[in-house]
């Protein structure tokens, strides 16, 4: 079956490499492949359509494509409708299924690094789709919930999302610090390593959570770290959604073990960069 992941740019993303581990540990390295599928300008729909003609089977999501593709997606599942994004796609003869395992894969990060998120105040950058699953994912385990935006009067979307939601969005100037920091921007990202979201008092976070895995340690976490706060980066969430996803095509369901054998194969093979 052919699997891929669709986004602007990906010369980042190591999605390919997790979902082949996937397959040999399933032992169906020589049944599925996963492609990296650059779109660039090309529009969501017509993607969508020239990829299930090609004969994909299921398709993740990423910048810039997680709410623009909502559209042409007849089935979403509740969970996507509510959070208002889909990073994963299942073709099937019935037709086009959306979901956001986004939700579930920083879920499962947050418990394997020991985070606790009730009662907790925390900060959000970014207003994009992985941005609406983590926000959702906080109000919904008990976290009082910011999102910092440059431009949040602009942000009439995602600010509808927060007042459903209950969370509260604002502009930078805002920050004043709290339990715990979560970078949903690709601020810091591969191949522009040395910038950082202009985050005010980032030393007065408890901890530091950047949804970028590439580089394995962002100059965000890089800073957090030297300041004593706890970090974690995006590669667990990431093979976590993976796995979902996975899980959403094959219908079946992996051992939870994969997803730490595969954490531990990626920090060994990416961790030292």
């Amino acid at each position: 079956m052919r699997f891929g992941l669709i986004g602007g740019t990906l010369e980042h993303s190591w999605s390919p490499v997790i979902h082949e581990q996937l397959f040999s540990l399933a032992g169906a390295a020589d049944l599925h492949t996963y492609t990296a599928v650059p779109l660039g300008a090309e529009a969501a729909d017509t993607a969508l359509c020239r990829l299930e003609r090609a004969g994909f089977v299921g398709l993740n999501v990423t910048i810039p494509y997680k709410t623009a593709v909502m559209p042409y997606i007849p089935h979403i599942a509740p969970a996507a409708r509510h959070i208002g994004a889909v990073n994963t796609i299942y073709f099937t003869p019935q037709g086009r299924y959306g979901y956001n395992t986004d939700y579930g894969g920083f879920g499962r990060a947050l418990t394997a690094a020991h985070w606790e998120t009730a009662r907790k105040n925390c900060t959000v950058l970014g207003t994009g789709g992985a941005a609406r699953a983590v926000v959702q994912y906080l109000r919904d385990h008990g976290a009082d919930v910011t999102v910092l935006s440059r431009h949040p009067e602009k942000q009439r979307a995602f600010a509808a999302f927060c007042k459903r939601c209950g969370a509260t969005l604002t502009d930078y100037s805002s920050s004043r610090g709290g339990d715990m920091l979560i970078n949903c921007t690709p601020v810091g990202m591969f191949p522009r390593t040395e910038e950082m979201p202009a985050v005010p008092q980032l030393d007065g976070y408890a901890a530091v959570a950047d949804l970028i895995y590439n580089p394995y340690e962002t100059r965000l976490l890089r800073q957090a770290r030297i300041q004593g706060s706890r970090t974690l980066n995006g590669m667990y969430m990431l093979i976590a959604q993976a796995t979902e996803a996975e899980e959403i095509w094959q219908q079946r369901t992996f051992p939870p073990a994969w997803t730490e054998r595969i954490a531990a194969f990626m920090e060994k093979k990416y961790g030292g960069r």
